[in-house]
C-alpha cells in the first residue's frame, strides 16, 4: 500500500512538474506583440475633429469608425475632439482650442497638432488655425462643404423658434450627453445659416486662408500665419449612394439629387477644395468618408487606408 502511495504522489509531482515546465515553454514560445511599425508615427499628435452631430464614442461605436485604432497600431498618437455636436464653427473653435491647450498643458512635449476635420470640423480647424495658428502644424479637410451646402439654403430661416430648432437642440445635447463631452448649449440657426449661400461668404471672407482663388480651383499648399507655417491638404468623396444596406445612403442620395455635379450627398466635389487638392471624387459618400455607417461604405475605396496613407504623408513631411 505504501509503495502505491509513494508511486502516486511520485507520478503526481512528476505530472505537475511536467505541466508546469509544458506551461513555461508554451508562454516561452508565444510570440511577442508585433511592435508599430511607424508608418503612421507623425512628429505632431493628430487630432481627429467631426462634423456636425460630433462625438466621440457611443455604445462602443466610433464617430471615427474603425480611424484613430489603425492609425495607432502603426504609431500615431491620436486625439478625437470633445466639441459641440451642433452649433456653429467658431463656437466649436474656441470648444476645440481649449482642448488643444489643455492636452499642451499636460503634456509639454507637444508642440503642435495635425488636424483631420470631416465636414464641419474642416471649418472648425480652419477658425482654429486663423486665430491660433502657434497650435497648428497642418489641417486636413475631409469632405468638408467649404463653399456650402444647399441644404442649407432650404432649411436657413426655417430653424429659429420652431419645433426644427428644439429637437434638433434636444438631439445635440442628447449627444454631447452620451458622448460625455463637457459642452454647452446647441445653436441649429447659426450652423444652418453658416453653410447658407449667404452665411459661407461671411465666413470665407473671415477666414480664407487655404481657399482656392478660382472654381474647383486649388487651394495654397501652406500658408503662413503670424509666422507660423502650417501645411493644408483635403480631399472629398464623388458618390451619394455606396451600399444598398447603409440607410444613410438612401438619404444621401435624396440629398445629393438637389445639386448638380458630382457630390457625396451633402458636399459638392469642388466645395471640398481647400489646400494640396489630393483627390475630390473618391467613390464614397459624406458617411463613408469617416467609415460608417459600421463600415458598410461598399465595394469601392477603403476609407480607413486614405487616413492611414495620409498619416505616412504628414510623417514624411515632417509634420
Amino acid at each position: 500500500m505504501k509503495k502505491h502511495l509513494k508511486a502516486l504522489t511520485v507520478s503526481t509531482v512528476l505530472a505537475t512538474s511536467l505541466a508546469f515546465t509544458a506551461n513555461v515553454n508554451a508562454m516561452s514560445n508565444t510570440p511577442e506583440p508585433t511592435p508599430p511599425s511607424g508608418f503612421t508615427e507623425t512628429k505632431n499628435p493628430l487630432m481627429l475633429v467631426q462634423g456636425i452631430l460630433a462625438f466621440d464614442s457611443i455604445a462602443g461605436v466610433d464617430y471615427w469608425y474603425g480611424i484613430a485604432s489603425e492609425l495607432e497600431s502603426e504609431g500615431a498618437t491620436v486625439y478625437t475632439a470633445h466639441i459641440s455636436a451642433i452649433n456653429n464653427s467658431e463656437t466649436r473653435g474656441e470648444q476645440l482650442i481649449a482642448e488643444l491647450e489643455n492636452i499642451r498643458a499636460t503634456d509639454t512635449s507637444i508642440d503642435k497638432f495635425n488636424l483631420v476635420a470631416h465636414s464641419q470640423g474642416g471649418l472648425t480647424s480652419r477658425y482654429v488655425m486663423t486665430v491660433r495658428p502657434d497650435l497648428v502644424a497642418s489641417v486636413t479637410t475631409i469632405g468638408s462643404p467649404h463653399q456650402g451646402a444647399p441644404i442649407a439654403d432650404m432649411l436657413d430661416g426655417q430653424i429659429d423658434g420652431g419645433i426644427i430648432n428644439t429637437f434638433a437642440s434636444l438631439i445635440g445635447g442628447l449627444i454631447d450627453g452620451l458622448s460625455g463631452d463637457d459642452t454647452t448649449g446647441s445653436d441649429t440657426g447659426s450652423l444652418i445659416y453658416e453653410f447658407s449661400t449667404a452665411g459661407i461668404v461671411e465666413f470665407n471672407e473671415k477666414y480664407p486662408a487655404g481657399l482656392p482663388t478660382s472654381e474647383c480651383g486649388q487651394g495654397s499648399a501652406s500658408v503662413s500665419i503670424n509666422g507660423n507655417n502650417i501645411s493644408l491638404y483635403s480631399w472629398g468623396g464623388g458618390e451619394s449612394f455606396t451600399s444598398a444596406i447603409d440607410p444613410l445612403d438612401y438619404m444621401f442620395s435624396a440629398v445629393g439629387s438637389l445639386q448638380s455635379g458630382s457630390n457625396d450627398g451633402i458636399t459638392g466635389s469642388c466645395s471640398s477644395h481647400f489646400g494640396t487638392v489630393i483627390r475630390d471624387n473618391y467613390d464614397l459618400n459624406h458617411a463613408d468618408l469617416i467609415n460608417q455607417t459600421l463600415g458598410l461604405t461598399g465595394s469601392g475605396t477603403d476609407p480607413v487606408s486614405l487616413y492611414r496613407t495620409h498619416a505616412n504623408r504628414l510623417k514624411n513631411a515632417g509634420l
